[in-house]
Formats: C-alpha cells, sequence, structure tokens
C-alpha cells in the first residue's frame, strides 16, 4: 500500500547511505572470502589494511541500523 505522504529528505538520505553501507560492506566481504564481485570498489578505502573482514561487517551493522534509524523517521514524520 502506497503512501501519499512523501518521504522527508533526512529518511530519503538515510536509505541511501543505508543501501550504500550494506551493499558496499557485502560485496567487500565476497571480495575478501572468495575473491569475486568487488562492486564497489571505494569501500576498500574506508577500511584500514589488515581489518578488512571486521571493517566490512561493521558496515553492514551501521548501514542496517541506519536504515532502521530512517525508517523510524519516516513512520514518525507520517505520524
Amino acid at each position: 500500500m502506497t503512501s501519499s505522504t512523501p518521504t522527508s529528505p533526512l529518511a530519503a538520505l538515510s536509505h541511501v547511505v543505508s543501501f550504500a553501507l550494506v551493499v558496499g560492506g557485502g560485496s567487500g566481504l565476497l571480495h575478501e572470502w572468495w575473491g569475486w564481485l568487488h562492486f564497489m570498489g571505494f569501500v576498500r578505502f574506508l577500511v584500514p589494511d589488515g581489518y578488512e573482514v571486521y571493517g566490512y561487517v561493521v558496515m553492514v551493522v551501521v548501514g542496517a541500523a541506519v536504515g532502521a534509524a530512517g525508517g523510524a523517521l519516516d513512520e514518525r514524520s507520517r505520524g
């Protein structure tokens, strides 16, 4: 069911950031574990050398948290 109330700009931005973090972290994990699917190459600059797996896991967790916060903002603004 769709709503006629538009999404707030902050909620929309949080959804975009969440998507980038979750997909980037997931593709980074796949690249580290199996050596393929390095979909979003810029995320390698966000994690320190030697801690790639931990950094990508943190990216996925933070992305999920940002997405949940954006969803809560969206629900709160719709009342």
